[in-house]
């Protein structure tokens, strides 16, 4: 169906849906949601998947990214600041776009996605804010890690790199990376575009803040959890691929186990996927299960 269509039909579907069927993106720590979670392959999104399913779908683009105001400290050179928008920060620009939903749909509550590092930032929301969460879905969530033996590089303010293959398909055999997803270069000029300012730079980089990498270091690679997966109190479905060599299965499965016991949780792995896989050719897979946790649960609820 060509993009064009499929939007049509979703604005037909938003005036027939119900105002609790309301969700919100949370991006990862280098890439903003527009360039991720709103990115059609072959005329179709993540949101356009979701939302062609009755839901009300939004994305916060976190300050420092995508089409959010860039911290001062992003005209600067890197080196003459410390790491900017820590995941202190995230939670509150989360909690206000929150708000802001709610306040916009006349609901109490909805139901938060995160991939990556933004399951740093749902998690943290919803361990001290239950009661304005209605389900939520961690995909490729990270927990403890154990630290490179390398010293660790001094950080700047933020990080100004094109993305790169082999980070975000970390863990996939190389023989099989470029089979999962086809179209990378071209997504990559799309991330980058994101970028106003590393867009023309020569060569062209996208800009991130370094907060989340000194969070990494002061938290996950030091043995404290971020936030407490046991204060989590909402139907909660743990997502995480085969081969994700950034935030592998067994970090997934170490939040499930410490999130309160009941039938409300789940825990799927996808075979043979990366951590990149909301964009690679089986990205379906991924858009499945995640629907069926999101209706089911609206169906017990």
């Amino acid at each position: 169906m060509p993009r064009s269509t499929a939007i049509a039909a979703i604005w037909e579907t938003m005036r027939k849906r119900s105002p609790a069927k309301t969700l919100l993106f949370v991006h990862g720590a280098t890439l903003p949601g527009e360039a991720t979670f709103d990115f059609p392959i072959e005329g179709l999104s993540w949101m356009d998947y979701i939302a062609q399913r009755g839901w009300d779908v939004y994305l916060v683009d976190l300050r420092g990214y995508g089409r959010s105001t860039r911290p001062p400290e992003m005209d600067q050179p890197a080196a003459s600041n410390p790491p900017i928008v820590t995941t202190d920060v995230a939670v509150r620009d989360a909690g206000s776009a929150i708000d802001f939903i709610l306040q916009q749909r006349g609901v109490s509550k909805l139901s938060l996605v995160g991939w990556s590092w933004g399951t740093d930032v749902i998690g943290a929301y919803a361990a001290d804010r239950n009661d304005k969460v209605d389900n939520l879905v961690f995909y490729a969530p990270r927990w403890l890690r154990t630290p490179s033996q390398a010293a660790a590089p001094a950080l700047g303010a933020y990080i100004a790199a094109p993305p790169r293959r082999d980070r975000l398909q970390a863990g996939a055999p190389d023989d099989r990376k470029a089979d999962l997803m086809p179209g990378f270069e071209a997504w990559v000029a799309a991330a980058i575009a994101s970028d106003p300012v590393g867009s023309k730079q020569d060569p062209p980089v996208l800009r991130s803040p370094a907060g989340v990498i000194q969070d990494t270091r002061n938290y996950w690679e030091a043995g404290k959890p971020y936030y407490d997966p046991g204060r989590i109190k909402v139907p909660t479905l743990v997502v995480v691929a085969e081969w994700d060599g950034l935030n592998p299965p067994e970090g997934a499965q170490a939040i499930f186990r410490r999130l309160p016991s009941g039938p409300d949780k789940r825990l799927v792995m996808l075979g043979e996927e990366s951590h990149f896989v909301l964009l690679e050719k089986d990205r379906l897979q991924l858009f499945h299960e995640v629907q069926l946790f999101l209706d089911g649960v609206r169906l017990t609820n």
